[in-house]
């Protein structure tokens, strides 16, 4: 229960980081049977699939190297779920806030390409 907790609360802030960066809020874990996507923004006229990943310190390479071909792969075939679920054709891209203890949120954007 503690790190679905703390997952939430990282998430909250990673949706304030991106908002006071000029990016709207669509919606948050979105979930199908290909896995979750933790935020949903509007940047301008692109749809933004956000993986919000958070360590309590760098050790094992840190929250930013936690995202693995695995985590890519469910998360393009999540994002392409949304999209056809929202019946969208839009511009899209998948971007990663990456969390290490206290330190301010890293914003990695265009972190991948859709994997299909």
């Amino acid at each position: 229960m503690k790190t679905l907790l703390r997952g939430r609360q990282q998430e909250n802030r990673a949706r304030a980081f991106l908002q006071r960066q000029g990016l709207k809020y669509r919606d948050s874990n979105y979930r199908c049977r290909h896995g979750e996507i933790d935020l949903i923004m509007q940047d301008g006229d692109t749809l933004v699939f956000v993986e919000v990943r958070y360590r309590r310190n760098r050790r094992f390479g840190g929250a930013a190297a936690s995202v693995n071909r695995n985590k890519i792969r469910k998360l393009s075939k999540t994002g392409l779920h949304y999209l056809q679920q929202h019946k969208l054709d839009t511009a899209c891209r998948f971007d990663v806030i990456a969390i290490d203890g206290d330190s301010e949120p890293n914003w990695i954007k265009r972190a991948f390409d859709m994997e299909y």
